[in-house]
């Protein structure tokens, strides 16, 4: 699906949908656990989909009632001895359930779409070898035999933090206790915060001391009645819409929360449309350090097209495994529109302009570029097309219905 958007200022209020990353945590929690769940406030999209699937082939009961965004989930109670789990295109699918799967003794086929073949799961080939469990092929389609057993698991610190969290969540469900130990500072950490806090939720504790997670075993997910709070990662193009001259007001989003994207607030007061200090005056690059906010970089790099000065952006290495190469592809995006935007070996260096040009943009399949190419187009005197805008489904489904209601101009596409 290809739109054409037509340059103009966005205005009215929008509800943020729920978050995707504590979403697929509290949907696993509820699968593992003894009886029935009940996780309300709850956006669909196609990673959702692909958790949600994956726990079905290990035997939890979804019931959906779409009226209500809500899921009423019942906890595994038989555990099959096969699965075949389609993961679609979603690495946190893939990274987080190999270890419950392993735990669980299920003999489980893992298959993916799009570029989640490329995405890595070494050190999990490394380490879950070393416990029992068989890896038939090393990457996708593979198949994991053996059941999972409790002891040390050493990670380095710079991988992504969702191998973390598929330990974390799988390794309380072992007979003894089991321990997580970082060979280096780990990145994205809040996201692993982020896991633990929804593990407590459901009643499993986890200690974290120097770095490294400690996990008591025969520990028991308790059902719980859960609402899921607003995505800052789908915010931050609403607030960046915001900064750089629209006005939307943003519903749905949590006073406090555990989110490392709630960070976007942060930056855009301090980095380019607030009352600066006179250190910040005297600096003549703004250096961000992604290694905890890697889903932030394409919309932070379209913020810094419009900033006062010039920006760079760091710690974002990992990015090139994403839904596509994002330095790259955000890079082209805002390059192909007007931009002036360099590629770094860890991020971006981005050279402010005043406006964009508009022009045609390739998504490259990958859902945050798209959005970030509709926000920039509030900004460009020409029109911008975007190939293959449907891959927003990943994500926020809802994206181009909502950026229409706030008066968007997009043709090429029917929105009811």
């Amino acid at each position: 699906m290809n739109i054409e958007i037509q340059p103009h200022k966005l205005i009215g209020t929008v509800k943020i949908p729920s978050s995707k990353s504590m979403a697929h945590r509290m949907l696993i929690c509820a699968a593992l656990s003894k009886g029935i769940s009940e996780i309300s406030e709850i956006d669909s999209s196609k990673d959702i989909e692909a958790t949600i699937s994956v726990m079905q082939a290990l035997g939890a009961v979804f019931e959906f009632r779409e009226a209500e965004h809500k899921i009423i989930v019942t906890g595994i109670q038989d555990i099959p001895g096969q699965a075949h789990a389609d993961c679609n295109e979603s690495g946190s699918t893939l990274r987080f359930l190999i270890p419950v799967a392993a735990a669980l003794g299920v003999e489980t086929t893992f298959t993916g779409q799009g570029r989640l073949p490329e995405r890595p799961i070494t050190p999990y080939i490394r380490e879950l070898t070393k416990k029992n469990i068989r890896f038939q092929n090393q990457k996708i389609p593979f198949t994991i035999q053996g059941k999972l057993q409790p002891g040390r698991f050493e990670l380095e610190g710079d991988i992504s933090s969702q191998f973390i969290t598929g330990l974390l969540l799988a390794l309380p469900l072992l007979r003894e206790r089991s321990e997580i130990i970082l060979t280096s500072p780990l990145q994205s950490k809040p996201y692993a915060d982020m896991t633990i806090q929804c593990m407590q939720q459901f009643g499993v504790s986890i200690k974290e001391k120097n770095g490294n997670y400690y996990i008591s075993g025969t520990q028991q997910y308790h059902a719980q009645n859960l609402s899921v709070e607003g995505d800052f990662s789908q915010a931050a193009f609403f607030y960046v819409a915001n900064a750089i001259g629209n006005q939307v007001i943003l519903q749905n989003i949590p006073e406090t929360s555990t989110q490392g994207d709630r960070r976007i607030v942060e930056i855009i007061e301090k980095t380019c449309y607030h009352q600066k200090t006179a250190e910040d005056i005297s600096e003549t690059v703004s250096e961000i350090n992604a290694r905890d906010i890697p889903d932030l970089v394409p919309i932070l790099a379209v913020l810094a097209t419009f900033s006062e000065r010039p920006t760079r952006i760091i710690g974002a290495e990992r990015l090139r495994i994403k839904e596509s190469d994002r330095l790259a592809t955000t890079a082209s995006m805002l390059n192909t529109l007007g931009g002036n935007v360099k590629i770094l070996p860890d991020g971006l260096e981005i050279q402010p302009v005043d406006s964009l040009h508009g022009g045609t943009v390739d998504s490259a399949g990958d859902h945050r570029i798209a959005m970030c190419a509709a926000i920039a187009a509030t900004r460009a005197t020409e029109p911008v097309t975007i190939l293959g805008a449907e891959c927003v489904a990943k994500s926020y489904p809802a994206f181009f219905q909502d950026y229409q209601k706030l008066g968007g101009k997009i043709h090429g596409i029917h929105l009811e």
